[in-house]
C-alpha cells in the first residue's frame, strides 16, 4: 500500500502527537508499505486557512498513494485544499485526530470559529483515526465519516520495574518528587499546577519542570514569574526539554507525573510516567480517563482547580502506602495497554478499507483491528 502523510512542520517534534505520527510511519513501513511525508509550512490559524488558495500546496498533497493521511493538526491548511484535490482526482483521505481545538478553551467567538472549519474540514474527509474515545465523541459530534480509534503506546522507555522498584521510593521520607512532563502552554494546566503545590507546605514537595518554552514564550515566561511571586523558587526545576535518557533518569527518580491539562486528546505522558510507576495527576477533561482510572492509577481532578491539586498531592505525600500501592496500579496499568504493533494493525486495516472500497470490514465503530522505504519531502 502507498500512503502519504501529510503534517505541519517537522515529523521528528518531540511531542506525543508527533511521535504517534512517527510510529505509526515506522510501523507502516514494517510491513512493507511504501509513505511519503509532505511537511506544510507552520501557519498561524488565519494564514492557515488562506492555504486553500494556493496551488503550489495543492500539487505538494497531491502525491501519487493509495490514501491519503492527514495529522488534523495542520487542518487550517486543507481545510480548503481538500475540497480541490478532491475536484482533481477520487483518493480516499483519512485523518489523524490527537484532539481538536474546538475541545479547548477559547472565547466563544474563537470557539465557534473552531468549530465551524474543523466541521468543514472533518466533511471534506473520508475516515478519522482518533487517540480516545472521548476524541472521536468529540470527532462524531462533527461528522459522519468512519471513525475509529487507535491508542498509543507509552513504551518510549519500557522499563524493566518490579513492585519492589516501586515500593522503595514510594515509602521514602523526604518531599513528594512531583514531574510535569509536557510544552509549556497553558493547556498542560502547568500554572494550575504550581498554584496548588504553593499552598503546601515547603518541605512537603518538590516539582521537576520537562518541557520546551519555545511554544508559547509568553506563557513560559509568565510561569517564571508566577513561580517567583509565590515564592517557590527554590521548590521548583525547569529542566526544559530533556534526551531520552535524561528524561528517563528523571521519571525513574520521581513519585507522581502530574499534567492538570484543561484537555487532553488522550496525554500519552500518562502513560510514559506510568511505565516508571508514577501515577497520574490529570483532569476530567478530555481522554486521559482513557488510561487513568480515579483512585486507582491517579487523580482525576477538577480542571483549573488549585485546590484539587493541593489535595491529590498532600493525600499521596502523606499517605506512603497508598502512593505504593497506586505507583504499582499504574505500572499494571502500562503492562496491559496495547502496543505500538497492535496500534498500527488497526490503523492499516481501517486504510486498507478505504483502498479496497470495502468500508463494511474496517471495523470503524470500535478499537480493531518485509521492509518498506519512507520518502520524505520536506517544504
Amino acid at each position: 500500500m502507498n500512503v502519504g502523510l501529510v503534517c505541519y512542520g517537522d515529523l521528528d517534534t518531540n511531542t506525543g502527537g508527533f511521535r504517534y505520527d512517527r510510529k505509526l510511519v515506522e510501523g507502516l513501513r514494517d510491513r512493507g508499505d511504501r509513505v511519503e511525508i509532505v511537511e506544510l509550512p507552520w501557519r498561524d490559524y488565519a494564514r492557515g486557512l488562506l492555504d486553500g488558495l494556493s496551488t503550489r500546496l495543492l500539487d505538494w498533497i497531491d502525491a501519487p498513494v493509495d490514501v491519503l493521511l492527514q495529522d488534523e493538526l495542520a487542518h487550517p491548511s486543507l481545510v480548503g485544499l481538500n475540497a480541490r484535490l478532491r475536484a482533481r482526482r477520487d483518493i480516499p483521505i483519512v485523518t489523524i485526530v490527537h484532539h481538536l481545538r474546538s475541545s479547548e478553551t477559547h472565547p466563544r467567538p474563537a470557539k465557534r470559529l473552531y468549530r465551524a472549519v474543523e466541521r468543514r474540514y472533518l466533511a471534506s474527509v473520508d475516515g478519522a483515526i482518533c487517540n480516545s474515545e472521548a476524541t472521536r465523541e468529540t470527532v462524531e459530534d462533527l461528522t459522519t465519516a468512519e471513525t475509529m480509534v487507535a491508542p498509543p503506546a507509552g513504551d518510549r522507555f519500557d522499563p524493566a520495574i518490579d513492585p519492589a522498584a516501586i515500593e522503595a521510593p514510594a515509602r521514602e521520607s523526604g518531599p513528594l518528587r512531583v514531574v510535569f512532563l509536557g510544552s509549556l502552554v497553558p493547556r498542560k494546566g502547568l500554572h494550575t499546577l504550581i498554584e496548588g503545590l504553593s499552598r503546601l507546605p515547603s518541605e512537603r514537595w518538590r516539582l521537576q519542570v520537562v518541557g520546551s518554552p519555545d511554544a508559547n514564550p509568553r506563557y513560559a515566561s509568565s510561569i517564571r514569574r508566577l513561580v517567583a511571586g509565590l515564592g517557590v523558587d527554590d521548590r521548583v526545576t525547569f529542566a526544559g526539554e530533556l534526551p531520552d535518557g535524561a528524561l528517563r533518569d528523571v521519571l525513574h527518580e520521581s513519585h507522581v507525573l502530574a499534567m492538570p491539562s484543561t484537555h487532553e486528546g488522550f496525554g500519552i505522558a500518562y502513560l510514559e510516567g506510568m511505565s516508571f510507576g508514577l501515577p497520574a495527576l490529570a483532569t476530567t477533561a478530555g481522554g486521559a480517563r482513557s488510561v487513568v482510572t480515579h483512585g486507582e492509577t491517579g487523580f482525576l481532578l477538577r480542571p483549573g482547580d488549585p485546590g484539587a491539586v493541593a489535595h491529590a498531592v498532600r493525600t499521596l505525600e502523606t499517605d506512603r502506602e497508598r502512593l505504593a500501592e497506586m505507583g504499582k496500579a499504574a505500572h499494571d496499568r502500562y503492562e496491559t495497554w496495547p502496543m505500538w504493533a497492535e496500534t498500527t494493525d488497526r490503523v492499516r486495516a481501517f486504510l486498507d478499507g478505504f483502498v479496497a472500497g470495502d468500508t463494511e470490514s474496517m471495523g470503524g465503530s470500535q478499537c480493531r483491528n518485509q521492509a518498506g522505504t519512507v520518502d520524505r519531502v520536506e517544504h
